[in-house]
């Protein structure tokens, strides 16, 4: 795709390309089939999981219950929330301000930062991949890699408007809380608690800034995201106040509705894998809006692309053989 320049009656990102514009565009449609199922399946709100850590006690060393919760969370369904986690409320709710204002800015500032190229490490761009997917997705994002964006900000290279240190110091604030996760769930396996964490390897941190936006007038025809795991091994979203994140759970897609100051921790395939299938890696999806437009920030914590994954020898006896051989994470 050549990428032209914001004065273009061309619209490359759906925050401009909708403006003014009263039904989905038919890049955006998806098959009659899909949008028939779309039509008929209807959503089921749940409560999800919720590991809740006494006000004080660190995610580094849980109490006994906190671990057994999060054990049947991810045997169950793969995700839960967490509350009490460390992070500061003032930083959560600066960050989800700072992510509208970026998407807010007008479309000359924003396009500085577009490209639809997928190596680049900080870009904005649409839908999912541009150059090879055939239906787009309803959503403009900005992707990042967390490890670069605090030398890029010190070193006075070109980052987007707005987002600098701010940025810089909430990665970090997930990045050790991720490493404490990681460690909890090893323990819920019945592993030390740093095993998994030694599996992965130099682990990979990326993060995204999805707007979903305009609200869709016709929701049942698209969605932001469609159904869909995670190919990493944990994923920590922060959601605003708007509902649209949906976990498959007995046949039915259910409704996770946001909780204030909280994050919804998701399991990805690696963890599956290394679980030996105790773990469930979460099949979830975005959906429309037609009142709102939202805000979701996931943070996607990845082996590193060396890291040899496969089940933890503990997991495999003669009741429960190995179900996946060991592989690169290159190869996945």
């Amino acid at each position: 795709m050549v990428v032209t320049s914001s004065t273009s009656t061309t619209k490359l990102l759906l925050t401009d390309m909708v403006l003014g514009v009263d039904h989905v565009p038919s890049n955006y449609i998806r098959p009659p089939l899909i949008v028939l199922i779309l039509r008929m399946f209807k959503h089921h709100h749940i409560s999800s999981h919720s590991c809740h850590r006494p006000k004080g006690s660190p995610w580094s060393s849980p109490p006994p219950h906190i671990i057994k919760q999060i054990a049947q969370a991810c045997q169950h369904d793969g995700f839960f929330h967490i509350t009490n986690h460390g992070v500061p409320k003032t930083m959560i709710n600066n960050i989800l301000r700072l992510a509208r204002e970026f998407f807010q800015l007008p479309e000359s500032e924003r396009f500085k930062n577009y490209s639809d190229d997928p190596s680049k490490t900080v870009k904005l761009f649409t839908s999912f991949n541009v150059r090879t997917e055939k239906v787009a997705n309803w959503r403009d994002f900005l992707r990042l890699h967390c490890s670069l964006w605090r030398t890029m900000f010190m070193n006075g290279l070109p980052i987007p408007h707005l987002l600098g240190e701010d940025v810089a110091e909430y990665c970090s604030s997930i990045r050790a809380l991720v490493l404490s996760l990681l460690e909890a769930i090893s323990e819920s396996l019945g592993l030390e608690k740093n095993y998994i964490n030694g599996v992965l390897g130099k682990h990979g941190q990326h993060m995204a800034m999805n707007y979903y936006y305009p609200p869709c007038r016709e929701p049942e025809l698209t969605y932001c995201l469609p159904g869909h795991t995670g190919s990493n091994s944990i994923t920590v979203l922060l959601q605003d106040d708007v509902p649209g994140l949906q976990f498959f759970r007995n046949g039915k897609w259910m409704a996770v509705n946001p909780i204030p100051n909280s994050f919804i921790v998701n399991i990805g395939d690696q963890m599956q894998v290394i679980s030996n299938d105790r773990f469930k890696s979460a099949l979830h999806r975005a959906t429309v809006n037609c009142d709102r437009d939202r805000i979701s920030i996931p943070t996607f914590y990845c082996p590193s692309p060396d890291a040899v994954i496969g089940p933890a020898p503990e997991l495999v006896n003669d009741d429960h053989p190995a179900v996946y051989r060991n592989f690169n994470y290159e190869e996945y």
